[in-house]
């Protein structure tokens, strides 16, 4: 099948199932509990605010970033095709500036606090092999934000493989941004590219 069909699909299932209701919601599928960890991390970054530096911050997200997502099976997706063309160690390296991209990216942006909480439906839809979480970052004064989770079973344990901001796939954001990186200096250049991002990220 593809991509564009897979994605199809999962839109479809997105937006064309019964609307959630995430105030009578009781969490007991092993997939939405992995992304309720990673939801109470979050809320405990925000709230420690100024508290904590960027750095802090950082190193307080890493373990549960690295736990609720499948970074290897992300990058790799984000790249695309050309990720065949990578040797192991330039895999490597991608794998390791882009887990660093990740966790820098929810480091700087769950830094401040203002009452918000997270909302998760317990209505988990099955798309093949994966499984659809929804949620709502909700905050105090202002509309909820919809934060969809696709995700896999790595290992025994349902892991994130991609994020939906509203409809916005972020590996096809994180594929369409490597794009030129890669083509102008393959894995080499795709790293420097992470790393840079990071960097301002961090700072």
């Amino acid at each position: 099948m593809s991509t564009l069909l897979r994605c199809a699909g999962l839109v479809f299932v997105l937006f064309f199932t019964p609307r959630p209701d995430f105030a009578d919601a009781v969490i007991d599928d092993s997939a939405a509990v992995e992304v309720q960890h990673l939801d109470t991390a979050l809320i405990e970054s925000m709230q420690a605010g100024p508290a904590l530096s960027v750095g802090d911050r950082y190193h307080k997200l890493e373990p549960v970033i690295e736990q609720a997502f499948d970074l290897p099976l992300m990058t790799s997706l984000a790249v695309g095709p050309e990720w065949g063309s990578f040797t192991p160690e330039q895999q490597r390296a991608a794998i390791t500036a882009f887990t660093r991209l990740t966790i820098a990216s929810y480091a700087h942006n769950f830094r401040v606090y203002g009452g918000e909480r997270f909302e998760i439906d317990a209505n988990i839809v099955s798309r093949g092999v994966d499984k659809v979480v929804q949620t709502r970052l909700i905050p105090r004064q202002d509309q909820p934000v919809n934060l969809i989770y696709r995700m896999r079973e790595s290992g025994g344990v349902w892991k994130i493989i991609d994020v939906y901001y509203g409809s916005i796939s972020q590996l096809t954001t994180r594929r369409s941004d490597f794009a030129g990186p890669v083509a102008s200096g393959g894995a080499q250049a795709l790293v420097a590219h992470l790393n840079s991002l990071s960097d301002d990220l961090m700072k």
